[in-house]
């Protein structure tokens, strides 16, 4: 199944189809700490519509990025989560600096107001890791 079309079936199989996901996957959930970013080249690079994965980033996507521990953990690119406070499911997209552990970055486009509304806080996340990705 190709890597674009595995994150979009995975949000439909959670949203429609929970029993059958629980079947397929092992759940994980963490506490983290969650900030907020924004698009713009003083809060991330001088191409900061670019993510760390090379995916391309637009206002009004629902994407978060990772500290780079959390992808030891099975937080890896297209990774489907949930945020606790928020009813929309994430894909991870990008990866954070190496400085930072157990954390999240929610992208919120261009809106630095309500990134810093968010501000800093403790969420628990939670994701799953598809059962033939967790026995190898």
């Amino acid at each position: 199944m190709g890597k674009r079309l595995y994150p979009l079936l995975l949000i439909v199989f959670l949203v429609c189809c929970k029993n059958e996901v629980e079947e397929k996957c092992v759940f994980n959930s963490f506490e983290v700490t969650a900030t907020a970013y924004n698009s713009l080249a003083y809060q991330t690079n001088s191409n900061p519509n670019i993510t760390a994965f090379g995916d391309s980033l637009k206002p009004g996507l629902r994407y978060i990025a990772v500290s780079r521990d959390l992808l030891d953990s099975g937080l890896v690119h297209n990774t489907v989560v949930k945020i606790e406070g928020f009813d929309s499911l994430f894909l991870v997209k990008d990866k954070m600096n190496r400085r930072w552990r157990k954390r999240i970055d929610i992208y919120m486009g261009v809106d630095v107001k309500k990134a810093r509304n968010w501000g800093k806080r403790k969420v628990n996340i939670e994701y799953c890791i598809p059962i033939q990705d967790s026995i190898h």
